[in-house]
C-alpha cells in the first residue's frame, strides 16, 4: 500500500510530465535510441537486471527540475534491448529514511521476488546529511513496497556512504558500498549476509590510501564488483582525482581495478586504475549478468558538476541520457567494451564503400550522413593525420598514435575543448554511434571508448573526412530506427 506522501509525489511528477510534454518532445536534441527521462534531470543507471526474461533498467530522476535534488527512481523494461516500455515510477522520496532522495543502488532476484537496494538520503534541519541503505521488494517487477532500512551507517565513515551493489557468491550475499572515511578518503566497503536480512560490515576492500594505491580521491561512488574471465573487477567512480596528462580530464572519473578478491582478508589485490571511457560525458556505470552469461554495462552520459546547466536542453525542461548497452569481456590485459548485438536490429539498409583513398584533401562520402546512424570504418593506411568532422561541430582526429575528440565548450563561447587518448597500437577501426545529441566512439574493437554529448545545428547532417597525407579505409553506415 502506497502512503499518502508517495501518492502525492507520483501525482506531482506525472503532472510535470504532462505540463512540459509537448516542449520536451519537440526538442531536436531528443534522442532516438538512448534512455531519457520524460522531463527534468536523469542521472545514474540503477537496478539493472534481467529478471524472468525481462531486462529492467531504473534511473535516477529529478522530475521537478533540471538540476539535482530529491531523486526518484524511473523505470524502463525490455525483452530485447530494442523494444522498451517506460514503466510507472518505481520509487519516490516519501519516507523518513529517504525523504531527500532515493539515491542509487542495485537489483537482485531472490525467492521469486525482485528486490531493490538503494541509499536513502536525508538532511536534517541544519542541512547535515544522513544516509541509510534501504530495500524495496516487488512480486511483479513493477510495483514496489519499501521495507525500510537494511544497513545503518557503520563507524569510521562520514554520511557520504551510498550506492549499494548486491550479488550472491555461493550461498552468501555480498554488498559493496561507495564510501568516504572519516579522514576524507574514498573507499569501497564490503558487507555480507547469510540470510539476506542481517548484514555484517566486513571492512574496506580497497580505496584511497589503501595498500600501494596512495591518495586516490575523497569519495568513491557507484562501486560494482564482479568476476569476469577469472578476474575480479571493481568498477568505481572516484571523486577528487587531479588530471594527469591525458588522464582524468573530466571533473570526476569512472574506471576500474582488476585483480583478485580475498574474501577472508576482505582485500582486493589489484593493479592500476584504468578509465572506462575517455570522452566528455560518462559516469556512474552499472553492470548486470544476464541469462546468456553476458556482463553488460550501461552508464550515465553526464558528469556531476561539469557545466550541466549550460546544456541547451535545459530551456526545454530536460537534461541527460544513458549510454547504449555494452558487453564487457576481458582480453587478458584490459576490459573490452562492445555494443550489444541486439542493437543491430535497429539497422536499416547498409551503405557500403569498400575502399576510399583521400590524399591531402577533405571530402564527403556519398550517402554518409545523418543524425541517427551507426558508422564503421576499417583502416588500411593512415600516412600522417586523419580526421572526421561531424556536423561542423565535433571532430575526431588521429595522428602519431593519439586520438583526439574536440567540440565547442558548453560554457565558454568560441573555445574548443579536447579529450585525448594514446592508443596501444595503430588505429585500425572506429565504430561510431551518433544519435542527434550524442556520440559514442568504439576504437579498435572496443579497446578504448569515447562518449560525449554533442549539440550541433539541427539541420546539419554532413560528415566530412580529412587526410593530411594518404589515408585508405572502407566504410559502412546504417541509419538506425531507434527504440520501438
Amino acid at each position: 500500500m502506497l502512503s499518502e506522501r508517495d501518492l502525492e509525489l507520483r501525482k506531482l511528477a506525472n503532472e510535470e510530465i504532462e505540463k512540459y510534454k509537448d516542449k520536451v518532445e519537440a526538442d531536436p536534441y531528443r534522442l532516438n535510441y538512448h534512455h531519457m527521462a520524460p522531463v527534468g534531470l536523469l542521472n545514474d543507471p540503477n537496478g539493472f537486471i534481467q529478471w524472468k526474461g525481462t531486462y529492467h533498467l531504473f534511473y535516477q530522476w529529478m522530475p521537478f527540475d533540471t538540476d539535482h535534488g530529491a531523486k526518484f527512481w524511473g523505470h524502463y523494461s525490455s525483452e530485447d534491448f530494442v523494444h522498451w516500455k517506460h514503466e510507472d515510477i518505481a520509487l519516490t522520496p516519501s519516507d523518513w529514511f529517504d525523504e531527500n532522495g532515493v539515491y542509487s543502488g542495485s537489483a537482485i532476484a531472490h525467492d521469486d521476488h525482485l528486490y531493490l537496494f538503494y541509499t536513502g538520503n536525508v538532511k536534517d534541519e541544519k542541512g547535515e546529511r544522513e544516509s541509510y541503505q534501504c530495500v524495496a521488494v516487488s512480486e511483479d517487477g513493477v510495483n514496489f513496497e519499501k521495507k525500510g532500512v537494511s544497513v545503518y551507517l557503520p563507524e569510521g565513515y562520514t554520511s557520504h556512504f551510498r550506492d549499494p551493489k548486491v550479488w550472491k557468491e555461493g550461498d552468501t550475499w555480498y554488498m559493496v558500498v561507495g564510501a568516504q572515511s572519516e579522514d576524507l578518503q574514498g573507499k569501497a566497503v564490503l558487507f555480507k549476509s547469510e540470510d539476506f536480512s542481517e548484514w555484517e560490515h566486513l571492512g574496506v576492500v580497497t580505496g584511497s590510501g589503501e595498500g600501494n594505491l596512495g591518495g586516490f580521491g575523497y569519495m568513491w561512488e557507484c562501486p560494482d564488483l564482479f568476476e569476469l574471465d577469472g578476474k575480479h573487477i571493481l568498477v568505481v567512480s572516484p571523486q577528487g582525482l587531479e588530471a594527469e596528462g591525458m588522464q582524468f580530464a573530466n571533473t570526476y572519473q569512472s574506471g576500474y581495478f582488476a585483480g583478485s578478491l580475498d574474501f577472508e582478508k576482505v582485500r582486493l589485490n589489484h593493479g592500476d586504475f584504468r578509465e572506462l571511457d575517455r570522452g566528455f560525458e560518462f559516469y556512474a556505470p552499472q553492470t548486470t549478468l544476464d541469462e546468456k552469461g553476458r556482463r553488460i554495462l550501461i552508464g550515465w552520459m553526464g558528469v556531476p558538476d561539469q557545466y550541466e546547466q549550460a546544456q541547451p536542453t535545459i530551456e526545454n525542461h530536460w537534461i541527460h541520457c544513458l549510454t547504449i548497452p555494452r558487453e564487457l569481456t576481458w582480453n587478458g590485459e584490459q576490459l573490452i567494451q562492445t555494443p550489444l548485438d541486439e542493437l543491430k536490429e535497429m539497422r536499416g539498409p547498409v551503405i557500403l564503400h569498400s575502399s576510399i583513398t583521400i590524399e591531402n584533401d577533405q571530402k564527403a562520402v556519398r550517402g554518409i550522413e545523418g543524425k541517427s546512424i551507426e558508422l564503421n570504418l576499417e583502416f588500411d593506411e593512415i600516412e600522417n593525420q586523419f580526421a572526421i568532422e561531424m556536423f561542423q561541430y565535433a571532430s575526431l582526429s588521429y595522428k602519431d598514435g593519439i586520438l583526439t575528440l574536440s567540440r565547442p565548450h558548453f560554457e565558454e563561447n568560441q573555445k574548443t575543448e579536447f579529450r585525448r587518448v594514446e592508443l596501444a597500437g595503430e588505429l585500425k577501426s572506429l565504430r561510431l554511434f551518433i544519435d542527434h545529441s550524442s556520440l559514442e566512439v568504439f576504437v579498435n574493437e572496443g579497446e578504448e571508448v569515447l562518449t560525449s554529448r554533442i549539440f550541433p545545428q539541427a539541420e546539419d547532417e554532413h560528415i566530412l573526412f580529412t587526410s593530411l597525407g594518404t589515408s585508405t579505409f572502407s566504410i559502412e553506415q546504417w541509419k538506425l530506427k531507434g527504440f520501438q
